[in-house]
């Protein structure tokens, strides 16, 4: 009888009987997130550098096809949702959510379009993202009456100081200018703007020794000064117009009074970004006020979540401010450890709060060869596999009783299960340790195929007592010879523990090894900052 229960049981690469799934790119069966789901994922993962089974080309048109189906199924639900991920931070970049905003505009019904209309100010938020608009609209199909009207409603919409600013600020990008949009559209501007739009698309003739008599021109003035001023001038421009580092010439921004003359008025985002470059310098080094300044603006709270600074942001940041140089260029520098400590700091601090369960926690790390491909958010460096340990950092800091493993297929060094082939390991990691420290040690760890069953028959062959398995997986899953949603019915029968299974889905697929029949799982999208929380409310019921 054991025999014809076991020869019934599917393998990873067989259907489960009575249950609907589908094919991932690996070859093994899992379920189908629907659409909403895979939206989300797309919003906040993006497509950039695809997966190890699938290329950024099919991955990015299989989620624009979804994308347009959810338009024609309810495209108002799609605006609120783009506009939900995009203004509360929940997604490392802005660009998924600017591309699916231009396809609401061009491809959606009447009131979808009117929808997307009045959300371009609330998900287009810098000159960046309207240009980036810009250049997805060309791809949809152009520049209707819609269109030109949503983007005349962007420039109306900014105060005289705040369009002045994102005049200055940002001025091009993928090959648009703020006056390549406005000889498209027809903004009707009142006297107070008028002047800023005409510097916008003609500039100036001459620029005057003295400011401009108008308040918010004289930012403007200011501004074209700075191409030329050096020194006490330049600083002294910095620091009367509160200028933007885009304001000033590279050439001198290898002055550290420069950069001490921008850190007051520097946004946050802007700080994170110039870390290394203001190291080099000078300006930040050991006990000094500066640093001290800018450790206290990164574990800032409040200033991180009103930036919306995504704990992604933070944690490539420190990847790259540790290893003292970037990905591309020249520039060195020598990390001041203060500032790594404070960025680590706020990592956490950029997720929502996360309130303990008190639940007996598996950190399970899928660390399988196709984790180690592709880029969460296109972010050098940041693959899945990295960034799943990172954010099982934010509930081991809060969950006392939890344990990381890592599992692979194969084992290729790591240790066997019993009665398996396969390997699982417990992983070195604590949340006392530094980000950074973390990331080395995900990148040094030994690959193989994909089988996510193994956290759950591991823990039922070694008796180990889990309340709640918290997967982190790219769901291609195909090597093992259990599917994971009967591991799972395994480890409650033989455990007699009602476990629950949260899947944290890392890359923009359509699948998981979550049942969505079954109530005792759920799938959530790897690095959403609502995320952690999220999952602890189900773990608490």
């Amino acid at each position: 009888m054991k025999n014809i229960v076991k020869h019934m049981q599917s393998t990873q690469r067989e259907p489960l009987p009575g249950k609907k799934q589908i094919k991932n790119a690996a070859g093994g069966f899992v379920f189908q997130v629907d659409d909403w789901t895979r939206l989300e994922r797309f919003l906040i993962l993006g497509t950039e550098g695809g997966t190890y089974y699938a290329s950024e080309r099919k991955i990015t048109r299989e989620n624009a096809q979804c994308v347009e189906r959810l338009l024609k199924e309810n495209g108002p639900q799609v605006v609120n949702t783009i506009v939900a991920v995009s203004t509360e931070g929940r997604a490392p970049k802005n660009d998924a959510a600017v591309f699916a905003l231009a396809m609401a505009l061009k491809l959606g019904d009447a009131d979808t379009r009117r929808v997307a209309q009045v959300a371009v100010p609330k998900v287009c938020r810098t000159g960046t993202h309207l240009f980036h608009l810009a250049e997805a609209v060309k791809a949809f199909g152009g520049w209707g009456r819609g269109t030109q009207a949503a983007f005349a409603g962007w420039y109306n919409g900014l105060t005289p100081d705040h369009l002045a600013l994102q005049a200055i600020k940002y001025q091009q990008r993928d090959g648009w200018s703020h006056r390549d949009i406005l000889r498209k559209i027809h903004v009707q501007p009142g006297a107070d703007r008028a002047g800023v739009l005409h510097w916008m698309v003609k500039g100036w003739d001459s620029v005057g020794e003295l400011p401009h008599p108008d308040k918010v021109l004289a930012k403007i003035w200011a501004f074209e000064k700075a191409k030329t001023a050096k020194g006490e001038e330049l600083v002294r421009l910095i620091r009367d117009y509160r200028l933007p580092h885009e304001c000033v010439p590279n050439e001198q921004k290898g002055d550290p009074k420069v950069w001490e003359a921008m850190l007051p008025s520097m946004g946050i985002t802007a700080l994170i970004r110039n870390l290394g470059k203001m190291t080099k310098v000078g300006l930040l080094k050991p006990l000094s006020a500066t640093t001290r300044f800018v450790r206290e603006q990164l574990e800032n709270e409040d200033l991180l979540k009103k930036g919306r600074v995504h704990p992604m942001t933070i944690l490539q940041a420190q990847r790259v401010y540790v290893q003292g140089h970037g990905d591309k260029g020249s520039l060195v520098w020598t990390p001041e450890q203060g500032v790594v400590d404070a960025l680590n700091a706020g990592f956490y601090l950029a997720f929502k709060t996360v309130e303990p369960t008190s639940k007996r926690t598996l950190l399970a790390m899928d660390v399988s060869g196709s984790m180690d491909s592709g880029m969460i958010a296109g972010m050098t460096g940041m693959t899945p596999r990295v960034a799943s340990a990172a954010m099982a950092l934010v509930t081991a800091n809060v969950e006392k009783d939890h344990a990381f493993i890592g599992f692979t297929s194969g084992g290729f060094g790591m240790s066997r299960s019993r009665g398996d082939e396969s390997g699982v390991t417990a992983l070195k990691i604590s949340p006392k340790q530094r980000l950074d420290d973390v990331v080395r040690y995900m990148q040094g760890l030994p690959m193989g195929g994909t089988d996510c069953a193994l956290p759950m028959r591991w823990a039922l062959a070694n008796k180990i007592e889990v309340d709640t398995f918290c997967v982190y997986t790219d769901n291609e899953t195909w090597a093992g010879n259990v599917q994971p949603v009967t591991a799972l019915r395994d480890y409650r029968q033989k455990m007699g523990i009602p476990s629950k299974l949260i899947v944290v889905g890392m890359t923009a697929t359509d699948c998981s090894i979550a049942d969505p029949t079954d109530g005792g799982m759920l799938d959530v999208t790897g690095f959403d900052t609502a995320a952690p929380a999220v999952m602890a409310d189900f773990a608490r019921d």
